[in-house]
């Protein structure tokens, strides 16, 4: 047919003329992935980067000629950057998959030393005899960020309905709350009178006047009481969660732009006691205020280290540390730090570590400080362990 080449074969021994040659091919399928928005990094089995897409270029600040060859593990933070090559290893011995296949909220380093969360899937697959892994990373710090904006207008939201639920609830028990302290008030002013000619018999009216004022206040306090608690309630639903997941999320977030500050970050989180019984979002607030606290703490400190660890618990607990290298807590707000209105900072409103008290509470656990081994201050609260629980976390 006209305009149609013949199938014929060229010098070069088997190539169609009728098909585009094989560097087109190449040429056409480089242009395609040059577009796709997610980096995509192929390593081979030993962990060395065997191509690096456009956008992986854009997205690590490395191009692909500076990586090649290079271990993967160079765009990746502590502890995976020193632990990457025992994965391998440990998933070749036993096939066991912890990563391939499955989509990870995790964080990667770039070329200027700052950490940024990522999503990362792994795929394995094999070209000949070789065995490859190809990285999809998307960049998930613009999202994060939104997310926390919207996080914390939910957050201010439900704060404004819970004061005018507050409101209403106050204005109901007004009228209760005022009987009894009009009845304390009515005693004394009786009492005073009656004591100004005092004879055994108004001793006797006096002291049945003061029983009265007791019994009054008691039911006061009461009333006061059954509002506090109506304000500070921890609501929350809890199922049995992975604490690497949690961590890693909220650490993820909170730790962008930290290597931009030069903070050095440890993760050193106990296999053992990896399975909490919490409510996910509230425990990633905990985590991601106190780690902030900790970098804002350490903003002047020319040493600026952070860790973050876990470990078993008495009691069937699991122990969270936060510990910072910063200057360390005064004195004089050690005994008051989780109380409202209570802050270190200037310009702080002193409810962060009021909420993280409430939460952890709420969850059965407890939150307290120490002096840091780090030379700052560590923070530390319990969860409740659910290691040995059948339940596994969606």
């Amino acid at each position: 047919m006209s305009g149609v080449p013949a199938a014929e074969e060229d010098d070069s021994g088997g190539q169609s003329v009728g098909s585009p040659p094989v560097f087109a091919r190449e040429a056409h399928l480089r242009s395609i992935l040059e577009t796709i928005p997610d980096a995509m990094i192929v390593i081979d089995v030993r962990g060395r980067i065997i191509s690096f897409s456009a956008a992986a270029e854009r997205m690590f600040g490395f191009s692909e000629a500076e990586v090649l060859g290079e271990n993967i593990s160079a765009l990746m933070p502590s502890p995976d950057r020193e632990l990457h090559d025992s994965y391998l290893e440990r998933y070749f011995k036993t096939g066991v998959r912890k990563m391939i296949g499955i989509g990870r909220v995790t964080t990667a380093r770039h070329r200027d030393g700052s950490t940024f969360p990522i999503d990362l899937h792994v795929a394995e697959a094999r070209i000949g005899d070789e065995r490859v892994f190809t990285g999809f990373v998307r960049d998930l710090t613009e999202r994060q960020q939104t997310e926390m904006r919207l996080h914390d207008l939910q957050s201010e939201l439900a704060h404004v309905a819970r004061v005018a639920e507050m409101g209403t609830f106050a204005t109901s028990i007004a009228h209760e709350l005022n009987q009894p302290l009009t009845a304390i008030a009515n005693y004394v002013e009786t009492s005073e009178e009656l004591l100004r000619n005092p004879d055994e018999e108004v001793l006797e009216i006096v002291r049945e006047a003061l029983r009265e004022c007791a019994t009054q206040s008691v039911r006061a306090g009461q009333i006061v009481r059954r509002l506090r608690d109506f304000i500070s309630k921890g609501e929350i639903e809890s199922r049995v969660e992975s604490l690497a997941r949690v961590v890693n999320e909220a650490s993820a977030l909170a730790l962008i732009g930290a290597g931009e500050s030069g903070v050095e970050v440890e993760v050193k989180l106990d296999p053992r006691v990896d399975r909490v019984f919490i409510d996910r979002i509230q425990v990633q607030q905990v985590i991601l205020n106190l780690v902030r606290n900790a970098i804002e703490a350490m903003a002047g400190s020319q040493i600026r280290r952070l860790r973050i660890a876990s470990r078993p618990a008495e009691g069937g607990f699991v122990e969270m540390s936060i510990e910072d290298s910063g200057p360390g807590l005064p004195a004089e707000l050690a005994d008051q730090l989780f109380q409202p209105f209570v802050s270190t900072k200037a310009e702080g409103m002193g409810l962060g570590l009021s909420i993280c008290h409430t939460i952890v509470n709420a969850h059965g656990g407890r939150i307290w400080s120490t002096p840091s081994r780090l030379g700052g201050t560590a923070f530390h609260f319990t969860l409740i362990d659910a290691s040995r629980s059948e339940d596994e976390p969606e």
